[in-house]
C-alpha cells in the first residue's frame, strides 16, 4: 500500500503543491502500480470504457489493440475545440500542477513517461495555452484539459517564454529540447477527464479571499471611525447570543481594529442612537459571508486532493507486483461539488461589496463634520463623487454575474452525458465577481482614507491608524480633482497582494 499523500490546503495553496511536485518527481511509485493494473487488464484483452473502447456516445464500439495509442491521440485533438479568451497564467499553472497532483494519487492508470513529461511542464513552467469556454463540467473540463495536453504531443500552443503571447507548442518543445511524448493505452482519457479547470479557478480565488476578508474588516473599521460610529454592535455579548462563528470572528477583528481609538472616546456621548445597516451589521454581513467562504474552502479542498478522472484504477495489494486490482468506470468527474459551491462563494463574495458600496457612498453624505463629497471646496471640484458611480456599477454587475450557472444542465454526447453541473461557468464567473469586488474595497479604502484625514489631529483606534498609514504611504490627501482612477488601482493592488491586511496584522496581533 502507498503511504497516502499529505492533503494540500487553500490557505498554503502554492507552497504545499511546490512540496507536493517536488515528492512526485522522486517518488512515482504510486503511478507506476496503478499503470501495472491497466497493463494486466489489457492483457486479459478485458473491455476498459475509454481504454480499448470508444467515449461517450461510442463506448460499446471496441477498439483494436495496434490502435490503442492513436485513440488518445485523438482524444486530445478532437476535444480540444475550447473557445474564447485564454485562462490566466497564473490559473494555468495551478491547473498543470492540481493535475499532477491527482494523478500521482495513483488512481489514474497514466503512463509513466506522460506522468513524467506532465511534471517537467510544471517545473520549466512551460504553460499551455487554454481558450476558457468549452467546458459543461460534465466529465470534468474536457475540452480546457485537453488544451492543456496538447503541446505534449507537440500539438496546440503555449505562452512563449516571458508569458506574453501563444506560440506553436513544437517550438517551445525545441526551446527546451524536447520532442513531443506517444500516449499510451489510457493516458488520453487520464489526462482530459477531471476537473481541475473548476478547481483551479475555485482554489485561485478563495486563496485571495482568505485576506479578502480580513480586508474588509479593516474597511470596515476605517469607514466606522470615519463617520463616528458606535463600537457597542461588537460587543461580545451581542454575538455570543447569535454564535455564528464569522459573525463572532468579524465583531472581535474590529474590537481590536479599535483599541486606543481617540476619535470613539471624542464622541462617546453624543447621544446617537444607532447606525445604519452597513456600519451596525458589519459582523452579521461579513460573518455570513466568512461563512459561505469557509464552506468553499473545505469543499475545493476536499476536491482538489481527490482523483477525478475516469476510469478509475484499484490496486489489489495482495498482487501489487502482478498488477492485480480493479478498473471501474464512474463519475466523480462530475463537477456538480463544485458548480454549487462555486456559485455560493460568489454570492458571499458579492455581499462584501455590496455593503462596502453602501459605506463609501455614506462617507460622501457628509455627516458628522465630514464635507460633503470629501473635499472642502467642491462646486469647482467633484471630489469623490464619481468613485461611488465606479463601486455601484460594479456591484450591479455582480448581481447579473451571481446568477448561479449550477441551476442549467444541457445534456451531451448525444444524452449519454444527460446532467451536466455547468460547474466550469460557476468558475469563471467567480473570478469575475472576485475581480470587481476587490476594485469596490478600493473604492472604499481610498474614500475612508480621505475621510479620516478629517478627523486629524484625533488618532484612529491601532489597527485603523495603521491601516490608514500605509495607505498614506502610496496615495496622498486629495485638495482638488485629479485622475483619482489611478489611486483605486492603487488601492486595488495593495489589497490584491495582501499587503495592506500584512501592514495592519504588523499592528494588531488577533486579526483572524
Amino acid at each position: 500500500m502507498q503511504t497516502p499523500a499529505v492533503p494540500v490546503s487553500i490557505p498554503h495553496l502554492h507552497q504545499e503543491l511546490e512540496s507536493r511536485l517536488s515528492g512526485l518527481s522522486t517518488d512515482d511509485s504510486a503511478v507506476a502500480a496503478s499503470r501495472r493494473v491497466v497493463e494486466a487488464a489489457l492483457r486479459r484483452e478485458q473491455a476498459i470504457y475509454g481504454v480499448n473502447t470508444g467515449f461517450g456516445a461510442l463506448a460499446n464500439k471496441r477498439i483494436a489493440s495496434d490502435q490503442l495509442g492513436q485513440l488518445q491521440r485523438n482524444l486530445l485533438l478532437s476535444h480540444a475545440c475550447g473557445t474564447g479568451d485564454p485562462v490566466p497564467t497564473e490559473i494555468t499553472r495551478l491547473m498543470m500542477q492540481l493535475k499532477v497532483h491527482a494523478l500521482g494519487l495513483g488512481n489514474s492508470g497514466i503512463s509513466l513517461p506522460v506522468f513524467r513529461r506532465l511534471l517537467k511542464f510544471c517545473e520549466l513552467d512551460i504553460l499551455p495555452f487554454i481558450p476558457s469556454r468549452g467546458s459543461v463540467g460534465a466529465s470534468g473540463d474536457l475540452a480546457p484539459l485537453a488544451h492543456m495536453c496538447l503541446p505534449l504531443i507537440g500539438k496546440g500552443r503555449c505562452w512563449d517564454a516571458e508569458h506574453n503571447g501563444p506560440e506553436p507548442a513544437a517550438q517551445t518543445l525545441a526551446r527546451y529540447g524536447l520532442e513531443p511524448i506517444e500516449l499510451g493505452a489510457k493516458d488520453g482519457i487520464g489526462l482530459i477527464n477531471g476537473t481541475q479547470l473548476m478547481s483551479a479557478y475555485g482554489a485561485f480565488v478563495l486563496h485571495r479571499a482568505v485576506h479578502l476578508v480580513k480586508a474588509a474588516d479593516i474597511l470596515g473599521a476605517m469607514s466606522l471611525e470615519a463617520l463616528q460610529g458606535s463600537a457597542r454592535p461588537f460587543d461580545e455579548r451581542v454575538h455570543r447570543i447569535r454564535p455564528h462563528p464569522g459573525q463572532i470572528t468579524v465583531a472581535a477583528n474590529v474590537r481590536e481594529l479599535l483599541t486606543d481609538s481617540e476619535i470613539l472616546e471624542s464622541h462617546r456621548h453624543c447621544g446617537k442612537v444607532q447606525d445604519p445597516y452597513c456600519l451596525r451589521c458589519i459582523p452579521q454581513v461579513h460573518g455570513a459571508s466568512r461563512d459561505a467562504l469557509a464552506h468553499a474552502i473545505e469543499v475545493v479542498e476536499r476536491e482538489i486532493n481527490s482523483v477525478t478522472d475516469n476510469p478509475l484504477v484499484f490496486e489489489d495489494s495482495a498482487g501489487a507486483e502482478a498488477g492485480d486490482g480493479d478498473i471501474i468506470s464512474a463519475g466523480n468527474f462530475h463537477g456538480q461539488p463544485l458548480a454549487l459551491v462555486l456559485d455560493y462563494a460568489a454570492i458571499a463574495l458579492a455581499e462584501l461589496a455590496s455593503i462596502s458600496e453602501r459605506r463609501t457612498y455614506l462617507l460622501l453624505e457628509g455627516h458628522d463634520g465630514l464635507p460633503k463629497l470629501l473635499m472642502s471646496d467642491t462646486g469647482i471640484n467633484s471630489g469623490f463623487m464619481i468613485p461611488q458611480y465606479t463601486a455601484a456599477a460594479l456591484v450591479s454587475e455582480n448581481k447579473v454575474l451571481c446568477h448561479p450557472a449550477s441551476v442549467d444542465s444541457i445534456p451531451t454526447s448525444l444524452g449519454q452525458e444527460d446532467h451536466v453541473s455547468m460547474g466550469s461557468i460557476s468558475a469563471l464567473k467567480l473570478l469575475e465577481v472576485l475581480h470587481n469586488v476587490e476594485r469596490v474595497m478600493a473604492v472604499e479604502l481610498l474614500t475612508a482614507a480621505q475621510a479620516l484625514d478629517f478627523r486629524k489631529p484625533l488618532n484612529p483606534g491601532r489597527g485603523v491608524l495603521a491601516g490608514h498609514r500605509f495607505v498614506r504611504d502610496h496615495i496622498h490627501h486629495a485638495e482638488e480633482d485629479y485622475e483619482v482612477g489611478a489611486d483605486i488601482d492603487t488601492c486595488t493592488r495593495l489589497l490584491r497582494s495582501g499587503e495592506l491586511v500584512g501592514s495592519v496584522q504588523s499592528a494588531v496581533s488577533g486579526l483572524r
